[in-house]
This record gives C-alpha cells, structure tokens and sequence, in this order.
C-alpha cells in the first residue's frame, strides 16, 4: 500500500494533485501566478474546495495570463461573480485584477516573477523533514518576509499562511512528511526533482 501525505483524501483528483503537483518545484511564471491567485481563492475555505474548481477557474480568468486579467473591468468582474463554478466573493475576484497587476509590475523589475519569488528561499527548496503533519507550520519567517513584500508591492490575500501554501504547493518547501512516497521520490531526484 502507498504511503501518503496525512491531508490527502481518496478523491482521484486530490491524490493525483498530491502525486503529481504539489511539492514539485515551480519555475513557470504562469503557473506561478495561478497558485497565487488559486491560494488567495482558498482563504476560509479548503484547497480541495479551490481543486474541484480550478478548471473552471483557469477558463473563467483566461489561463491565468497575468496581461488579460490585469485587463478586467466591471463587466468581466460582474461575469465573474455571477459564475457559480467559481468562489464568488468580491473581494477575492478583484484581489485577482489587483495581484495580476502588481504581478506584471514585478515581471518587469525583476525580469520574472520566478526569480523574485524564489528569493526568498535563496533559489533552492528548503528541504524539511517532518514525521508528522502535527509538526508543519502555518507560517514562516520566510513566509513573512514574502507576505509583508508581496502587500508592499500592492498583493492581497498575500498573508503569511496563505504564502506558506503557496511555498508549499509550489515546491520551494518540501513538506511531504518522511514517510510519503513522494519525499523519497523528490529527495531522490526523480521527476520534478529538488
């Protein structure tokens, strides 16, 4: 029987989701920027809530490109709060306009969003070694930093958790716990390898 991560349910779509994504290092600025926003989406909620709707998200805001959804006005926005695939919560949809905006802001300064964001791990995934999910933080100080700079930047739904998450599902943390299948995969230099 495979061993895997606490969290992860027997829905196919969560198991291929743990098996597949999370935890591998992320360097696409495009899928970059859906995390952030998917992770912005999940406040108050579950991920497996934001899951099961990603792919009506990702058909909602066009891909996630980052220059479209800067784009938005009013009418796209009342489009969007009148989708029942998505979570229709005002704030978080305009959050998307806003951190796409800001987005594009730190593509241009830095020369892509992948070489800031994973600064704050020095460019390389922190490897931890947790036995248990009891032991796996919320937040960081890494994960501070990256929040109190995202808002500096203009980000929202940017808090320091929702970071983690972000670091988390993204692969610049390694929170698989020891004895998941996919920590020896990923630590043994398979695919997606750290």
């Amino acid at each position: 029987m495979i061993c895997r991560c606490g969290w992860v349910n027997d829905d196919p779509l969560y198991v291929n989701y743990h098996d597949q994504e999370w935890g591998v290092p992320v360097h696409d600025d495009r899928l970059l920027f859906e995390m952030l926003i998917l992770e912005g989406a999940q406040a108050g909620l579950s991920w497996y809530t934001v899951l099961k709707k990603r792919d009506r998200y990702r058909e909602a805001f066009d891909g996630f490109d980052p220059v479209k959804i800067a784009g938005y006005r009013d009418d796209k926005l009342a489009e969007l709060l009148a989708d029942t695939g998505l979570i229709r919560n005002r704030l978080k949809i305009g959050g998307a306009v806003k951190n796409a905006r800001a987005f594009l802001q730190v593509q241009a300064q830095f020369g892509s969003f992948d070489r800031y964001i994973w600064s704050f791990v020095g460019g390389v995934p922190k490897v931890n070694r947790w036995t248990s999910l009891r032991q796996v933080p919320a937040s960081t100080p890494e994960s501070e930093a990256m929040s109190k700079d995202l808002k500096k930047r203009g980000f929202t739904f940017v808090g320091s958790t929702i970071c983690y998450a972000f670091m988390q599902a993204t692969g610049m943390v390694m929170d698989h716990t020891t004895d998941c299948f996919r920590y020896a995969e990923l630590i043994q230099g398979g695919e997606g390898k750290l």
